[in-house]
C-alpha cells in the first residue's frame, strides 16, 4: 500500500537519513524498507506515475514508498536535502536547480547538485493548454490572452514564456493571471479565471478541461518552425519537437507537434550513495512491466527510452544500472563527464560569492550572483543559458 503524505513530518522521515545500504552485486536490488519520494501535486501525472512505481516496489522488493506531494520545486527539493527523501519527480526546475536561478537564486539555495535516476519521455506533450471558447488556433492567437502563472514556481511560468516565445511573445503580450498552485490555475482554466495554463497534455486537470464546457485546445510548434523553435529554446533550452499523440483530445490519430522536456524527471542528490541509487534504478529498469500501465506517462521510463544528452547529469549509480541494461554509450559518458564538471563549476562560483560578504538586500543579492554566475561560467568556456 502507497502512502500519501500530505504533509511533511520530521520525525516521521528522520530515519530515512540513517538507512545505511549493502554494496550490491550486478544481479542484486537491495532497498530500504522505507523510503520517501516527492512529487506535484496529488492527481497531476507526476505524482500518479510515482505512486505506480511505488507500488511495484512495494510489491516486488518489499520497499515501502511514502509520495509526498509538494506544490512547488522547493517544497518538492528541501525533503532531499534534508535527507528525509531519496528521490524526487520533478520538471523543469530540476535544471533550474542546478543552475541556481530564479527561486534557487536565494541565501538559502544556490545551485543544486541534482542528478538523474530515470526520466520519462512518452506519447504526450508539455505546452500551453487554451480553452477551446478562446477561438485560440496558434500561439500567435494568445496576444492579448489571459494566461495563468503560478506565484511561487519560476520553473512553470518560465516554460509558458517558453512556449510564448516561440510565436514571438513575451509577458507584455499577455494579461498574467496568478494563482497559487499548479491545480488551482488549472480550476481557473475551467472556471473561466484564466484562457491558457501550462501542462503537460496527460495531466488530469488538462482531461477536466477537456471535458468542461470551455473544452481545450493545444496550439502547435511545429518542428520545421526553425526561427520558432530558436527563439523558444532561448527561453527553455532543455524543450524539443516532439510529436505528441496522447492526451487531452490528442490521439495517434489526431496527432499535434508539440514542445516536450522529460516529465518526471526522478533525481536525486550527488551526495546520495551509489549502491542505494544503482538499487533504486535497476529496480524501475527490472520491474518496469509491473508499472509501465500503471499512469499515462509510465512507459516513458523504459530503459531504452530515456533522453540521452540532457541539461542535467545522470547520477553514477543510475549509469551503472543503465550500463548494464545496454542503454549507455561513451558519447554519454563524455556529455556527463562535462555536466558533472559544470555543476562544480556553479558551485565553486556560489561559495566563492557567498565568501566575499555579499549585499543583504535580496535583489542586490541576486544581481550579483548573477554577475559571478556568468563570470565563473565564462572563464570555464561553458554556456550561461541565463542572460
Amino acid at each position: 500500500m502507497i502512502r500519501r503524505v500530505l504533509a511533511l513530518s520530521p520525525v516521521a522521515f528522520a530515519s530515512l537519513s540513517l538507512i545505511s545500504v549493502a554494496p550490491v552485486r550486478a544481479d542484486e536490488v537491495k532497498l530500504p524498507p522505507t523510503m520517501a519520494m516527492t512529487a506535484y501535486d496529488t492527481g497531476t501525472a507526476g505524482f500518479n506515475i510515482t505512486v505506480g512505481v511505488g507500488k511495484m516496489m512495494k510489491d516486488k522488493y518489499g520497499s515501502d514508498v511514502r509520495v509526498l506531494p509538494a506544490g512547488n520545486d522547493v517544497a518538492r527539493l528541501a525533503p532531499l536535502r534534508a535527507k528525509r527523501a531519496v528521490a524526487s519527480a520533478m520538471g523543469s526546475g530540476t535544471y533550474f536547480a542546478q543552475e541556481g536561478v530564479f527561486e534557487f537564486a536565494t541565501k538559502e539555495w544556490g545551485p543544486q547538485p541534482l542528478q538523474l535516476i530515470l526520466s520519462s519521455v512518452d506519447c504526450n506533450g508539455a505546452t500551453l493548454g487554451v480553452a477551446a471558447d478562446t477561438g485560440v488556433k496558434e500561439l500567435k492567437d494568445l496576444k492579448g490572452k489571459r494566461v495563468g502563472f503560478v506565484v511561487g514556481s519560476p520553473a512553470l511560468n518560465q516554460n509558458s514564456l517558453a512556449v510564448l516565445a516561440f510565436a514571438g511573445l513575451t509577458q507584455k503580450d499577455i494579461k498574467v493571471v496568478e494563482f497559487a498552485s499548479y491545480g488551482a490555475m488549472w480550476k481557473g482554466l475551467v472556471n473561466n479565471d484564466t484562457d491558457a495554463a501550462f501542462a503537460t497534455t496527460i495531466t488530469g486537470p488538462a482531461k477536466e478541461a477537456e471535458t468542461s464546457p470551455r473544452g481545450i485546445v493545444w496550439p502547435p510548434l511545429p518542428k520545421n518552425d526553425a526561427a520558432g523553435w530558436e527563439r523558444m529554446k532561448k527561453v527553455g533550452s532543455f524543450f524539443f519537437p516532439h510529436l505528441t499523440t496522447c492526451g487531452a483530445g490528442i490521439s495517434k490519430e489526431k496527432p499535434i507537434e508539440l514542445g516536450n522536456y522529460p516529465y518526471p524527471i526522478f533525481v536525486t542528490y550527488a551526495s546520495q550513495p551509489a549502491d542505494l541509487v544503482y538499487s533504486i534504478t535497476k529496480a524501475m529498469i527490472d520491474g518496469y512491466d509491473a508499472y509501465k500501465d500503471s499512469a499515462p506517462g509510465a512507459s516513458g521510463l523504459g530503459a531504452a527510452r530515456q533522453t540521452k544528452n540532457w541539461v542535467v547529469p545522470v547520477h553514477a549509480g543510475a549509469v551503472k544500472a543503465l550500463k548494464e541494461a545496454g542503454h549507455w554509450s561513451a558519447e554519454q559518458e563524455a556529455h556527463n563527464n562535462a555536466l558533472f564538471k559544470r555543476q562544480e563549476v556553479l558551485v565553486a562560483a556560489w561559495t566563492d560569492y557567498n565568501k566575499g560578504n555579499p549585499p543583504p538586500d535580496e535583489k542586490a543579492f541576486l544581481d550579483g550572483w548573477m554577475k559571478a554566475r556568468a563570470t565563473a561560467l565564462a572563464k570555464a568556456n561553458m554556456p550561461n543559458g541565463f542572460e
